[in-house]
C-alpha cells in the first residue's frame, strides 16, 4: 500500500504535516478529511528503494571511524551561513558535500541528502548516520526544526563546537611538549646504554679498573638494557592494554575515571575541562529547546567520564521524582570510596598513593559555586545562561592550567634530563680519570 506525505491544516489554522497509508490518493484525502483536516498538498512519498532501471550508485572508498571534530565544526559553521543567506537546506547539504573531501563526511552527508529527498526530515536524515552526527547534534537540530529557529540552533551549535575545539587544542597542546620530550629522551638514553656504555666496559675491563659505585650501576642498567631492551617499549604498552581491558567492565571504567580525575598535577586540568564541556553542552542544549531529561541523558553519554556520567543519571532519576537540579547535583558530586581506584593509587605511587586516595575520594567534583549558580538558574528561569557562565568560567581556568602545566613542564624536563645525562657522563669519566692518572 502507497504512502501519501501531507500538510494540511485544522480548524485553528495550525499546519499540519503528516504521512498516511491508502490505497489511492482519493482514498488518502477523504481520510485526511476525517480526521478533520483540510488539505492544502498531497503526494506520494518516494520509496528508498531503488529499481533495476535506475542510476547505479557511486562507489565509496573503504572509511574506518568517525569524523574529525574538526572537519565537522567546519561543516556546522559553514551550513549555519548558508541557512542564514536563505538556502534551501537540501541544496546547502549539496554544496558542502560536493566541496568535501571522500570520506565519512562526505558519504554521510550524500545519505542526508537521500534521506531528504525520499521525505525525511533533516534530524531525522541525520540520525541515519550516528557515527557522523551524534546524539547531541540530531536533538539540536531536531529543536531547531520543532521551534523553527533551524538557523539560529546551527549558529549555536557551530559556536558550542569551535568552543570545545579550542578548549581541546589548548589540552592536547599541554599533553604534546612532554610526551614528545620524554620518548625523544627515552630512546636517546637507551642507543647510549646500548652502544656507548658497553664500549667504556670493555676499556674499563681491559685496564682492571675498580669500577666505583656510581659506574657499576650504570653498567648494570646498560646489561639490563642490553639484554631486555624489549621490555622498554612492551612495559607501557602493556600498561595501555591492562587499562583499556579494565574499562570494558563498568565498574573497572568507574574506578579508573575516578583515578584519571584525581591524580597530582594532571587531574584537576582533566575535572576542569570534563565540567566545562558538560556544562556548555547542557546550556546548550537547554537554550535550544531540547527537553531537561533528554539534555541530562545527552550531556551523561557526551561527558566522558564515568564519575560525571553517574551523577547525570542520578540528577535524571531525581528530576523525574520532582526534584530540580541543583540539590540532586550537590548530593552526588562525591565520587566516593572504590576499589579499582585505590588499586590504581597504590600501583601509580606505592608509598603514600593509599593515603593520598583516602583523603582525596570525599572531596567533590562538583564546587558549591557551581551548583549555587544552577540554583539561582533555574529560580529566574535563566539555567542556560548560568550554564553558559559556568562553562566560560571553567574554561578560562583549563587555559591558565594549561599554559602554568607547558611553563612548568620545561623546566622540570630540563633538570630531569640534564641528571640524567650528568649521572651518565660523570659514572663514566671517574674510572676515565683514574685510568689517565695511573697511565702518567
Amino acid at each position: 500500500m502507497p504512502t501519501f506525505q501531507f500538510e494540511a491544516m485544522d480548524a485553528t489554522g495550525t499546519e499540519i504535516k503528516d504521512v498516511i497509508e491508502a490505497t489511492t490518493e482519493e482514498e488518502a484525502q477523504a481520510t485526511i478529511r476525517q480526521m478533520g483536516y483540510f488539505v492544502t498538498k498531497i503526494s506520494v512519498k518516494k520509496s528508498r528503494k531503488k529499481d533495476d532501471s535506475g542510476p547505479a550508485k557511486k562507489k565509496r572508498g573503504m572509511t574506518f571511524g568517525g569524523v574529525r571534530s574538526k572537519d565537522l565544526t567546519t561543516f556546522t559553521r559553514q551550513l549555519s551561513i548558508l541557512q542564514d543567506a536563505g538556502l534551501p537546506i537540501l541544496r546547502s547539504l549539496r554544496i558542502l558535500a560536493s566541496q568535501s573531501k571522500p570520506g565519512r563526511l562526505k558519504y554521510s552527508l550524500e545519505d542526508t541528502c537521500d534521506e531528504i529527498e525520499a521525505g525525511s526530515t533533516l534530524s531525522e536524515a541525520m540520525s541515519k548516520s550516528p557515527k557522523c552526527f551524534n546524539r547531541l547534534y540530531v536533538n539540536m537540530i531536531k529543536a531547531g526544526e520543532a521551534g523553527g529557529a533551524l538557523e539560529l540552533i546551527l549558529q549555536r551549535l557551530a559556536d558550542f563546537q569551535e568552543r570545545a575545539e579550542s578548549l581541546k587544542r589548548k589540552v592536547k597542546g599541554a599533553m604534546i611538549y612532554p610526551v614528545f620530550v620524554v620518548g625523544i629522551a627515552v630512546t636517546i638514553l637507551t642507543l647510549i646504554m646500548i652502544f656507548i656504555v658497553p664500549s667504556f666496559r670493555e676499556i674499563f675491563t681491559e685496564f682492571d679498573l675498580e669500577l666505583p659505585p656510581m659506574t657499576e650501576m650504570l653498567v648494570t642498567l646498560s646489561d639490563w638494557t642490553v639484554n631486555y631492551w624489549y621490555l622498554i617499549p612492551l612495559i607501557p604498552t602493556s600498561i595501555w592494554l591492562f587499562v583499556k581491558l579494565v574499562r570494558k567492565f563498568k565498574q573497572g571504567r568507574i574506578g579508573w575515571d575516578q583515578f584519571i580525575i584525581k591524580i597530582p598535577i594532571f587531574g584537576p586540568l582533566f575535572e576542569k575541562n570534563i565540567l566545562a564541556r558538560s556544562a556548555r553542552t547542557l546550556g546548550t542544549l537547554v537554550a535550544s529547546g531540547v527537553p531537561i531529561l533528554e539534555a541530562l541523558n545527552i550531556t551523561r553519554d557526551t561527558s566522558g567520564n564515568a564519575v560525571f556520567e553517574r551523577m547525570y543519571s542520578r540528577i535524571s532519576e531525581a528530576i523525574r521524582e520532582g526534584e530540580s537540579i541543583a540539590k540532586p547535583m550537590k548530593e552526588n558530586s562525591t565520587p566516593g570510596f572504590h576499589p579499582i581506584a585505590l588499586f590504581f593509587w597504590i600501583t601509580s605511587i606505592p608509598v603514600v598513593g593509599a593515603l593520598i586516595y583516602l583523603l582525596k575520594y570525599k572531596q567533590r567534583i562538583v564546587d558549591d559555586i557551581v551548583v549555587n549558580m544552577i540554583d539561582v538558574g533555574e529560580e529566574t528561569g535563566e539555567l542556560d545562561t548560568m550554564l553558559y557562565k559556568v562553562a566560560d568560567v571553567y574554561d578560562e581556568e583549563v587555559a591558565v592550567l594549561t599554559d602554568s602545566l607547558a611553563k612548568l613542564m620545561e623546566p622540570i624536563l630540563i633538570i630531569l634530563l640534564g641528571g640524567m645525562v650528568g649521572f651518565i657522563v660523570i659514572a663514566l669519566f671517574i674510572p676515565l680519570v683514574k685510568l689517565i692518572e695511573g697511565l702518567s
